[in-house]
């Protein structure tokens, strides 16, 4: 079953790149059935987060009607990025396979070792200035979140 998967993951990929996308695809599945399936869309919508993964995240939750997928799976022609990895942790999908590495995609000129970098380094020393303003008056919405009492956590 799995490597049924993963050729429909690889599949996507190629579509998309005939069809104008970049060469990444996805799926998702639930007790072995596919649930969502994704390819990357960001010139398409003029997105940059609509990778593969992410596309196929936001259908699966869509359509389980939840944001969190435990117990789920996802199958993707390529390891994920920085973002769509941190999106899978946030989703909680239990398990990624993949098929190319970011090295194989690195080659193709999708490097994300820039960003891996950029992770390392202290908040003064990445390449996008970041400065810190009005904390006093933002903590206040983590001050009520914290008191309340029906929150949904995620």
């Amino acid at each position: 079953m799995k490597n049924q998967f993963m050729k429909r993951a690889i599949e996507l990929s190629i579509e998309s790149v005939n069809n104008g996308g970049g060469p990444f695809g996805c799926v998702i599945v639930k007790k072995n059935e596919i649930i969502s399936e994704g390819s990357n869309k960001v010139t398409s919508t003029n997105d940059p987060t609509a990778h593969g993964e992410i596309v196929a995240i936001r259908e699966a939750c869509k359509k389980i009607n939840n944001f969190n997928l435990n117990g789920c799976e996802l199958y993707s022609n390529c390891e994920p990025c920085p973002m769509c990895l941190s999106a899978i942790y946030w989703s909680r999908i239990d398990k990624i396979y993949y098929a190319n590495t970011r090295e194989d995609a690195e080659k193709i000129d999708f490097d994300d070792s820039f960003i891996y970098s950029e992770f390392q380094k202290k908040i003064d020393e990445r390449k996008i200035t970041m400065t810190q303003m009005m904390r006093e008056e933002a903590l206040k919405a983590f001050e009520l979140w914290n008191k309340k009492i029906d929150k949904i956590k995620y």
